[in-house]
């Protein structure tokens, strides 16, 4: 059983979440790229928006191949309590029928609950089963600290059993 972990990764937060995953369960990676700016002010507030209004948005790669993965592990930043379009655009994408998935979301504030409730029943309406979720503050953070709050969750939560 190989898992798989897809996620976005804009300020390089929840890119240091996932490779931590990745190197404690032995999991391929795929980092998805938005192809729009999000950076500075302005572009942050569009993206705010659509991230509320679950607009979707070109990526890089456009789809990724899960048929090897028994097991699929999603993360996403918390943009305005909601998943990065990003993301939203990759599940869509996926058939995850008879998939195990697990997903995290990365938030600055308090409002990641939201984001991991409109990821399980994204994933849910395609076909997958949800098998754990949780979020990591990673507000003011330094890399060594979110590393450690990682492998925390992962004894915490015993992900280990969930791959082989």
């Amino acid at each position: 059983m190989a898992t798989l972990i897809i996620y976005y990764s804009q300020g390089g937060k929840t890119d240091l979440v996932a490779k931590t995953l990745a190197r404690s369960l032995r999991a391929s990676l795929v980092r998805i790229h938005d192809l729009k700016n999000r950076e500075g002010f302005k572009n942050r507030l569009f993206a705010s928006i659509n991230a509320f209004r679950e607009n979707k948005t070109d990526i890089i790669p456009a789809k990724v191949d899960i048929s090897q993965y028994d097991t699929i592990i999603f993360g996403t930043p918390t943009w305005s309590g909601n998943p990065t379009p990003a993301i939203l655009t990759i599940i869509d994408r996926c058939n995850l029928t008879g998939k195990d998935v697990m997903l995290f979301a990365t938030i600055d504030s308090n409002r990641g609950e939201t984001n991991i409730e409109r990821l399980e029943e994204k994933v849910k309406m395609r076909g997958a089963r949800v098998i754990e979720s949780f979020t990591i503050a990673t507000k003011d953070k330094s890399p060594e600290k979110l590393v450690n709050d990682t492998e925390a969750i992962i004894e915490m939560k015993d992900l280990k059993m969930y791959v082989r």
